[in-house]
C-alpha cells in the first residue's frame, strides 16, 4: 500500500509531459527534428522576440508526430504578421496532385487555386510542381497579422480531378492562450503560434542551419479529411509564401540547399531541385517507448516520478482510458529499463 501511494504522488507529472500542449513549441513528446532548414531566410530575419508579432518568416525545422489518426506538426521558426502564408502540403494516399490544379475549393481568397493551373488552353502555366513520388492529397494553410493580433487556418483537399472540399477553420491567438481548436466532420483541427524565435538561419540566400529551434507554428490536422487514408507514412511539403499564396519564398522544407526566392509559384517545379522538397512522417513517429517520458531512452526512477505526479490526471495516462492510475502504474514498471531500438 505505502508503494502504490508513494508510486501515485510521483506519477502525475510523466503523462501530462506525454501529451501534446497547442502552444507553438514542440515538446518532448515530439523527439527530435525530423527535418532542418539548409537555407538562409530571403523572407527576413526576425528579431522581435514575442510572442505574436514577427518582422521576417523562415522554417528552421519540423517536428511531427501521428496519434490516434492526427498528424501533430510543429513548423519551427517564424510566420512574419503581414499575412505571410505558411503551407503544408500533405500526401497520404494514391491519386493526388503532382502538380497543382486550377478547379480546387474556393478557400482563402482562391488561395489554392493561386499556385495551381491558371486554366489557360494555351497550357503556358500549369501549377507548382511537388518532387516526383510526391501528390499531395490536403492542403492546410495558416497566416497572421492584424492589431490586435490574430491568426487564421484553411483546408481543402487536393482530388485528383481537383473539385473536393475546402474551407475556412477559424481564428486565435498567440502562445497557449490564444491556440484554437476547430471542430470539422473529418475531426479537431488546431492551431498554435509562438512566435518569439530569433535563433534559426539569418537572412540571405546561401547555405544555413535551423538546429535547435523548437518554436513556431503547431499544427493538429485529422487525417480523416484525406479521403481514402487508413493509415501509413505521410509525405509533408512546407514552405512559406507570400500575402496572396503569390511569391514562394527560399524558406522550403526539406531545404533548398541555398539560394533565392523561388518567386512565382506557378512556375516552381520542385523536382527540378536537387534533394527532396518534402519529408516523411512514420506512422509509427509517436514515442516508441511511452513511459519513457523524459525521452532519454530509458524507463527509470525520473520515469515513475513523472508518472505519480500525474496521478488521478490524464497527464500520465498510457492505456488511453483517460487517467493515470494503478493499470498506467503497472505499464511504467513492465516497460522498466532500456526502451527498445
Amino acid at each position: 500500500m505505502q508503494k502504490l501511494m508513494f508510486a501515485a504522488a510521483l506519477g502525475v507529472a510523466c503523462a501530462a509531459q506525454a501529451q501534446v500542449v497547442l502552444d507553438g513549441v514542440a515538446e518532448k513528446s515530439y523527439g527530435a527534428a525530423i527535418a532542418v532548414q539548409n537555407t538562409q531566410t530571403q523572407f527576413g530575419d526576425s528579431n522581435l522576440a514575442v510572442v505574436d508579432y514577427a518582422n521576417g518568416s523562415e522554417i528552421d525545422a519540423v517536428y511531427a508526430k501521428i496519434e490516434s489518426g492526427v498528424l501533430f506538426l510543429v513548423v519551427a521558426g517564424n510566420l512574419e504578421s503581414n499575412f505571410n502564408k505558411l503551407e503544408v502540403f500533405i500526401d497520404g494516399v494514391a491519386g493526388g496532385q503532382n502538380q497543382l490544379r486550377g478547379n480546387n475549393p474556393d478557400v482563402d481568397f482562391n488561395g489554392i487555386n493561386r499556385m495551381g493551373d491558371d486554366l489557360n488552353t494555351t497550357k503556358v502555366v500549369e501549377g507548382l510542381a511537388f518532387d516526383k513520388g510526391f501528390a499531395a492529397d490536403l492542403w492546410v494553410s495558416a497566416t497572421c497579422g492584424g492589431a490586435p493580433f490574430a491568426f487564421y487556418m484553411n483546408y481543402c483537399e487536393l482530388l485528383t480531378k481537383g473539385a473536393g472540399f475546402g474551407t475556412y477553420l477559424g481564428t486565435g491567438g498567440a502562445g497557449a492562450a490564444g491556440a484554437a481548436e476547430f471542430t470539422q466532420t473529418a475531426g479537431v483541427f488546431g492551431l498554435g503560434l509562438d512566435n518569439s524565435n530569433a535563433a534559426g538561419v539569418v537572412g540571405g540566400v546561401d547555405l544555413g542551419d535551423g538546429t535547435g529551434v523548437r518554436s513556431g507554428v503547431e499544427m493538429k490536422i485529422p487525417l480523416a479529411a484525406i479521403q481514402g487514408y487508413a493509415g501509413g507514412d505521410l509525405k509533408v511539403c512546407v514552405f512559406i509564401n507570400g500575402g496572396g499564396h503569390d511569391y514562394l519564398s527560399n524558406q522550403v522544407i526539406g531545404g533548398i540547399g541555398g539560394g533565392p526566392n523561388l518567386a512565382e509559384p506557378r512556375l516552381v517545379n520542385f523536382a527540378n531541385i536537387p534533394g527532396d522538397q518534402f519529408f516523411v512522417v512514420s506512422a509509427g513517429s509517436g514515442p516508441a517507448c511511452p513511459a519513457d517520458f523524459d525521452s532519454n531512452g530509458s524507463v527509470d526512477a525520473a520515469d515513475l516520478a513523472s508518472l505519480l505526479g500525474s496521478w488521478g490526471t490524464a497527464g500520465g495516462d498510457l492505456d488511453g482510458n483517460g487517467t493515470t492510475d494503478a493499470a498506467d502504474l503497472a505499464a511504467l514498471l513492465g516497460a522498466w529499463g532500456n526502451c527498445p531500438g
